[in-house]
Parts: C-alpha cells; sequence; structure tokens
C-alpha cells in the first residue's frame, strides 16, 4: 500500500504534468489551459485548490502569450466581450467554495463531452452573420458574461467565448487576440477576487511553485508551434483527448450520485 510520502509525490507529479501540458495546449491556441489541466486535476485535488490552480496557471500562461504572440487589438471587437466578463466573474468566484467534487466532476465531464465535440465540427457549422450592431455587441457581451462566471469558478473563462468567436466567423488571428486579451483581462480580475476574499489560503502556495516552472516552458513552446505550423491538427487531437477525459469523469461521478445505495 503506497505510503503518504508516495501519494504526495504522485499528486505533485500529476500537477506538474497537467500544467504542462495545459501550458503548450494554451500557447498553442490561446486558451484551453482550465480545460486541459482540470482533466487532469479533478482526479487528484479538492475542487477549491484546483480551481485556484487553474486560474493561477491560466493567467500565468496569457502573460507569457501576451510578449511572445503580438497581434494588433481589435478594441472594437474586444471591449463587448470584456465588460460582459467583468459581470460574470462574481457570479463564479461567490459559487466556487461550495463546489461538491463528485457534482464538480459531473459538470465538468458533461461540459466536455458536449462542448468538445461541437468544436471538433464547428467548421461545418454556420456562421452567424450579425454584422457589428447592437445585437452583435450584445451577444459577444453575453458570450463574456458566461465566460467570466466560468472564469470565476475555475479558470475556464475562454470556452464559451472561443465558441463563439468561431460560430462568429472570427479570422484566426482576430479571434486569437480576442481571446488571449480577454482571458488575460478577466483571470487577472478573478486572481485578485481570489486573493481579497481569502480564497488563497497560505496552504495552496507551495502547489503553485510546482505550476509556475512546470507552465513556462511549455508555453512558449506552444507559441512558437502556433506562429509556424496549422494547429488545425493539434486542436482535433487535444478536442478528441478532452472528449475522452469527460467521458471518464462521467463514468466516475454518475455511479457516486446516482447509482449508490
Amino acid at each position: 500500500m503506497p505510503s503518504d510520502g508516495d501519494q504526495n509525490v504522485e499528486v505533485i507529479l500529476v500537477v506538474a504534468l497537467g500544467a504542462a501540458v495545459a501550458g503548450f495546449v494554451q500557447g498553442l491556441s490561446g486558451f484551453a489551459f482550465g480545460m486541459v489541466a482540470m482533466s487532469f486535476w479533478a482526479w487528484v485535488l479538492e475542487p477549491q485548490l484546483a480551481a485556484v490552480l487553474s486560474v493561477f496557471g491560466s493567467l500565468t500562461g496569457q502573460i507569457i502569450a501576451a510578449f511572445t504572440v503580438r497581434r494588433e487589438f481589435h478594441w472594437k471587437s474586444l471591449l463587448p466581450f470584456i465588460a460582459g466578463g467583468l459581470v460574470g466573474i462574481p457570479m463564479g468566484v461567490a459559487v466556487m467554495p461550495h463546489l461538491n467534487m463528485d457534482w464538480f466532476k459531473l459538470g465538468l465531464g458533461c461540459l466536455l463531452v458536449l462542448w468538445c465535440p461541437t468544436m471538433l465540427l464547428s467548421a461545418h457549422l454556420p456562421r452567424l452573420t450579425l454584422g457589428g450592431g447592437l445585437l452583435a455587441r450584445c451577444s459577444d457581451a453575453l458570450a463574456g458574461l458566461i465566460g467570466g462566471a466560468m472564469g470565476g469558478l475555475g479558470g475556464f473563462s475562454g470556452t464559451v467565448p472561443t465558441l463563439w468567436c468561431t460560430l462568429r466567423g472570427f479570422e484566426r488571428h482576430m479571434q486569437r487576440t480576442v481571446i488571449q486579451n480577454f482571458n488575460l483581462s478577466v483571470l487577472a480580475v478573478t486572481m485578485a477576487s481570489y486573493l481579497a476574499t481569502g480564497l488563497v489560503k497560505p496552504a495552496m502556495w507551495p502547489s503553485f511553485a510546482v505550476v509556475l516552472p512546470a507552465v513556462l516552458v511549455p508555453v512558449i513552446f506552444g507559441t512558437r508551434v502556433y506562429k509556424g505550423v496549422s494547429d488545425a491538427r493539434f486542436r482535433q487531437i487535444v478536442l478528441s483527448l478532452l472528449t475522452c477525459s469527460g467521458i471518464a469523469m462521467l463514468a466516475a461521478s454518475v455511479p457516486r450520485l446516482f447509482l449508490a445505495p
């Protein structure tokens, strides 16, 4: 039977591996750190710690990416997302401390198995041509609000806005700029909220020390791959793996929630 020390080493390795893989994916795509990291961390970490680490790792990766993948700002397209995101953040922050591990796995598993195949099929979905009027800005703000709430819940801020930008038919580099800067803004505010409300505990700092170095090199490597190679094939692989992770999480949580005596 493994000792507590062995179990601690295993947890550290899983946390570092999750951060490294998520960092590469974030550097490549501009989003999805939380989705990838949680597919590793949800098995070994309490949801509150996993959520805080997800926001911390996502924010670290976005800061690095902001210096390594610089694109022209599209303020007119970006601002509605940020405005909505700032409204949504407090909602997610308020809910996050009350998460139950099994419900957390169920919710994340459903999100993965629904969202990832949708993104895989997104190239064949009809584009929403809303133009640049009030309807488009309000719709973008709503996507930002949902992203902000999910960011406050655990660093998933880019999920819905990325899908929405894809459905809107944003050009690849424009989408990267919008999502990268939206995530950077939302995650910075979310992390500040966690610190201000006391959700970041002193006991969490050693885990931060594991995530930080594990993220740095993979994010840089991912941004270099993004610059030189089309990420279509990489995205297909990542989304397929995440779909499998979601199925595994559902398999672990559903029996405990609904089938236990």
